[in-house]
């Protein structure tokens, strides 16, 4: 029998909400375009069901096929900025907080020839 990450059947709920969001979304884009399930999914490289899983917000639906619809509707762009370390405000007060408030003393050159 195969283990299934919890996340992918109880993922919480913020999280669940997001990827439906982000499904609605990519149906939007999908269906204001004109374009069928079936031509998408040939375009990706994937099947119907992928589409219609990732259009459903399924959390076990992989983050590849969220990844090529986004490039399918030339809406990579934001995708690729997400998780940026410059602006994670948290990581960045906490890296500060860890870094040396003085630079050590120096104990003068050394020559090694003499």
């Amino acid at each position: 029998m195969v283990a299934r990450n919890k996340l992918q059947t109880a993922p919480p709920f913020p999280v669940e909400q997001a990827l439906k969001r982000l499904g609605e979304n990519l149906r939007t884009a999908r269906v204001r375009r004109n374009v069928t399930i079936e031509d998408v999914a040939e375009s990706i490289g994937t099947g119907p069901r992928a589409v219609m899983d990732a259009e459903k917000g399924k959390p076990s639906t992989g983050i590849v096929v969220y990844s090529a619809l986004l490039w399918f509707y030339d809406l990579l762009a934001p995708f690729e900025k997400l998780a940026d370390p410059r602006k994670d405000k948290q990581g960045l007060s906490l890296a500060a907080a860890k870094a040396p408030t003085r630079a050590r003393k120096s104990r003068g050159l050394h020559d090694s020839d003499g």
